[in-house]
């Protein structure tokens, strides 16, 4: 029983931890106006991530609750993260590394796309342990 509970609350936080993400750059980088030319640099604007992170948060919450059927959750969530993965990783790619070079000298912008990719594939990760938990898969 502890395991229901347990991981959809780890679902939540990873994807807090992502929002988390993607508003590093605006405490690194000076000038917001910078921040939002790095995001869309890519082929996919991450900010996508950052609204499926904030639905699965309310549906991950929802299930915790037992407001909504667990396996539908599990799924639901899954299938989130999965894009957010998907997305997140399509983004990191095709960022190229020149703007992130342009935009400010702190080193730590530079592993910031693939701390977005990492902190995703959490999202799926928890809604896998979810389904397991619920003996789905």
């Amino acid at each position: 029983m502890e395991q229901l509970r347990l991981a959809p609350t780890v679902g939540i936080v990873a994807s807090l931890a992502v929002l988390a993400v993607l508003a590093a750059p605006y405490a690194v980088v000076e000038q917001s106006s910078a921040v939002g030319a790095y995001f869309a640099a890519g082929a996919i604007s991450p900010l996508v991530v950052g609204l499926f992170a904030s639905v699965a948060i309310i549906v991950f919450a929802a299930g915790r609750q037992g407001r909504s059927p667990p396996d539908l959750v599990a799924g639901a969530t899954l299938v989130l993260g999965l894009f957010m993965t998907v997305l997140a990783a399509v983004w990191a790619i095709t960022v190229p590394q020149s703007m992130v070079t342009q935009l400010t000298t702190a080193d730590v912008l530079g592993y910031h796309r693939g701390a977005l990719v990492v902190t995703a594939l959490c999202v799926p990760a928890a809604a896998a342990w979810y389904a397991r938990a619920q003996r789905l898969i």
